[in-house]
């Protein structure tokens, strides 16, 4: 009797153990990815493995709402551009009249159209050739392996033609900032970004993931020299990073590197005669230069890609675009305050920018012209005071190159606002310096000139041959402070 309850008390024993493990939930079985080929460029096959962050890059092709934002109303309908930043800033059809920007210059699009509003942009807007596809495809670093200094040299097309058609209008792909096996960010760029980390002596396998999340955009976001042969064709390509450092890659060297390399200067500004270089999105310095939200610790990708749900998976958005489109919800990561409240402070910064920055082109266009004055006046025999003459270029092109980094930088100042207003105020004051020595020089000739010199800027944006139908005076930016008809 004993023997046989010890028997029914295992036996039930063993089937309640068995009962409660048949209630068990199966353990989960990780997902195996997919397996991403070695040099893969082809974002289809990275979405296979990625497909939430593939979704959200595809919206990079989507356009975005013009109404929400102040200053880039170029970015409206369909998403094609209808509105160039000439037209905005009319200054700047003066001042760059005589390059590719005097005849089109538009407000850049999303990702998706890096490489197809190269292909609908005016013509001359692509003679620096091969070397303008660096930023654009991800083709680029295979296509500078191959070619060596013909990259840089050959025409724009025809580089662009050896990359396989169905991708030939691909703009930044996956491989561009991810490795293909655990999607951890990587520098493609060896040729320009790992070459200007060796200028300001930077390790970057010394870099933090958070410092990696804005060097990936540091590719690209920055501005660059393209050094000329004697034939004027590309034989380079580099950032103008010299006696800079990270952190802290200022206005004033980038301008004595662009002022002192004779090679870069690329092309010739009408309205004064001058050999200038020029500076092309100079996002990644002007941040990264002691900005709040850079020394906050922020990084490009916590402001323009940050964390979105999407089904039960918490992903890098990479739509990539202004917190101003996303109703602000980047900022309100670290911010309490409301989205119409963040909003205000954006633009109530731009409009200070903005400001200066007509004051600052004006002014600047105000000197260029005196110098169209002098010129004339000597090819009349006129003798001018040399000296004089050569303050005045001094002065003039420290005033244009810091209102060009501006005008160039697509936050508007929101970036790094007091920085911003440093430049610009230091281009004004260039700018009126410079206008005081011609002024002094023509004088001394006997050369009345008036108070207010006519720019002539209907001219200059009527040069521009049948881009001149985008021109609508009413797209103009007045002064946001309402004071710039006084100077």
């Amino acid at each position: 009797m004993l023997w046989g309850k010890s028997m029914l008390a295992v036996c039930l024993g063993v089937a309640l153990v068995m009962g409660l493990g048949g209630c068990e939930k199966p353990k989960p079985v990780a997902v195996q990815p997919v397996t991403i080929p070695d040099g893969e460029i082809n974002p289809v096959i990275w979405g296979k493995a990625y497909p939430e962050e593939y979704e959200s890059w595809k919206k990079t092709e989507e356009p975005v709402s013009a109404d929400r934002s102040r200053y880039k109303r170029g970015m409206v309908g369909s998403g094609r551009v209808t509105v160039d930043k000439l037209s905005q800033f009319p200054y700047m059809a003066l001042l760059f009249n005589g390059w590719g920007f005097g005849v089109e210059y538009n407000e850049p699009r999303g990702h998706a159209y890096m490489i197809r509003d190269q292909l609908e942009i005016d013509a001359s807007r692509l003679k620096s050739g091969g070397v303008c596809l660096s930023c654009k495809t991800p083709y680029a670093p295979s296509l500078h392996k191959e070619l060596g200094t013909d990259y840089f040299r050959k025409p724009f097309k025809e580089v662009l033609d050896k990359i396989p058609e169905p991708n030939r209008t691909l703009g930044v792909a996956c491989i561009d900032c991810h490795d293909n096996k655990d999607l951890s960010l990587r520098i493609s760029r060896g040729f320009t970004l790992l070459e200007a980390f060796k200028v300001i002596g930077t390790d970057p396998a010394t870099l933090t993931r958070q410092q990696m999340r804005s060097a990936v955009c540091g590719q690209c976001h920055v501005t660059y020299a393209i050094p000329k042969d004697a034939e004027g064709k590309s034989v380079g390509l580099y950032f103008p990073w010299q006696k800079s450092k990270w952190g802290a890659i200022t206005i004033e060297n980038i301008i004595q590197q662009l002022r002192t390399d004779q090679t870069v200067k690329e092309w010739k500004q009408n309205v004064t005669g001058f050999k200038l270089a020029f500076i092309r999105h100079p996002e990644f310095e002007f941040w990264t230069n002691n900005s709040v939200h850079y020394k906050a610790g922020a990084s490009c990708a916590d402001c323009h890609m940050p964390y979105s749900v999407v089904g039960v998976k918490k992903i890098s958005d990479h739509r990539v675009m202004s917190p101003v489109q996303a109703d602000m919800k980047a900022c309100k990561q670290c911010h309490a305050e409301s989205s119409d409240w963040l909003k205000e402070r954006v633009f109530s910064i731009q409009d200070r920018t903005v400001s200066l920055m007509n004051r600052a082109g004006y002014a600047t266009a105000t000197t260029a012209k005196l110098f169209e004055i002098v010129h004339k006046a000597k090819e009349s025999g006129k003798q001018i005071d040399e000296e004089l003459y050569a303050k005045a270029k001094d002065f003039y092109e420290e005033a244009f190159y810091r209102q060009l980094f501006m005008g160039a930088e697509n936050s508007v100042g929101f970036h790094n606002p007091p920085e911003g207003l440093r430049i610009l105020g230091d281009s004004i004051a260039f700018a009126t310096k410079a206008e005081g020595y011609l002024r002094q020089l023509l004088a001394k000739v006997d050369v009345d000139v008036p108070i207010k010199v006519d720019l002539e800027l209907k001219k200059y944006l009527d040069d521009r041959g049948e881009k001149k139908l985008k021109f609508d005076p009413s797209l103009e930016f007045k002064d946001p402070m309402g004071i710039q008809e006084k100077f």
